[in-house]
Parts: structure tokens; C-alpha cells; sequence
């Protein structure tokens, strides 16, 4: 049933639980997960301005999900890591529409309180709009 899952994380707690889950999901299933981070403009800007180079970069997100790939490390399951570019939500949507996945796990809220506000959650933007089940996770 849920043999191809996506996890979305953005290093936020909400993530780290979300992955819980997705590993639940794939253990039972016999599925594979793949781990989605999204990189926005202004993170891209951001990173450009204060690192020497696209190697520290690399290094300094993959830091930020560390916790989500230690957690997949102590399982069998087979996992892929993606690092996505764009607005979250879209990026997202576009990714899992354009891949046949079964499964989307996302957290309920992430690092950036303040657009959740503004803009609504990107995990209610993913419920929305991609063409598979959505597990949010609180």
C-alpha cells in the first residue's frame, strides 16, 4: 500500500516526529522513503552571502536534517535524501505529483512561524494539492 513514501523535513521538531512515522509506514509496508528538504530563495541567498563555499553549504543542510537521517539510519529501510529548490509547499506538490508517490509524511508546523501566519502552513498547502494520501504529524 505505502511502498514509496516522501518525508518532508526542515530540521523543525515537528519533522524529527514526522520521520516516526515514516519509518512506521515503511516498516510495515516494505516501502522506501525519501527525504525532502526544500531550500527557499532567501535560505539560498543566505547561504551563498555566509559560506566560502557550495561544499560548506552541502554541509551545513545536510547538518539540519542529521537528526530525520539518524533516525533512518538505525532501520533497514532504503532512503533516498533530495534537497529541492523553490517555495516548500510547491516544490513539494510538484515533486510528489511528478513521482508516483504513495505517501506523503509532513510535520504540522516547521521553523518559520511567521509565514505559517501570513501564508498558511506548507503542510496545508502539500494536503491540498499533491495527488496522494498526507500524514500530518503534530
Amino acid at each position: 500500500m505505502f511502498k514509496r513514501i516522501l518525508l518532508a523535513t526542515d530540521g523543525s521538531k515537528h519533522s524529527a516526529r514526522s520521520a516516526n512515522h515514516a519509518i512506521q509506514l515503511a516498516e510495515q509496508f516494505s516501502g522506501t522513503i525519501d527525504v525532502v528538504y526544500v531550500v527557499d530563495e532567501q535560505t539560498s541567498k543566505s547561504d551563498v552571502l555566509h559560506n566560502d563555499s557550495k561544499y560548506e553549504i552541502e554541509r551545513k543542510r545536510k547538518e539540519k536534517i542529521q537528526p530525520v537521517l539518524d533516525q533512518l539510519e538505525t532501520t533497514t529501510i532504503d532512503y533516498k535524501v533530495r534537497i529541492l529548490h523553490g517555495e516548500p509547499g510547491p516544490a513539494i506538490v510538484e515533486f510528489v505529483n511528478t513521482n508516483d508517490f504513495d505517501c506523503v509524511v509532513i510535520g504540522s508546523r516547521g521553523l518559520n512561524n511567521l509565514q505559517t501566519m501570513i501564508l498558511g502552513s506548507v503542510s496545508h498547502k502539500v494536503a491540498k494539492r499533491v495527488d496522494c494520501p498526507v500524514l500530518i504529524v503534530k
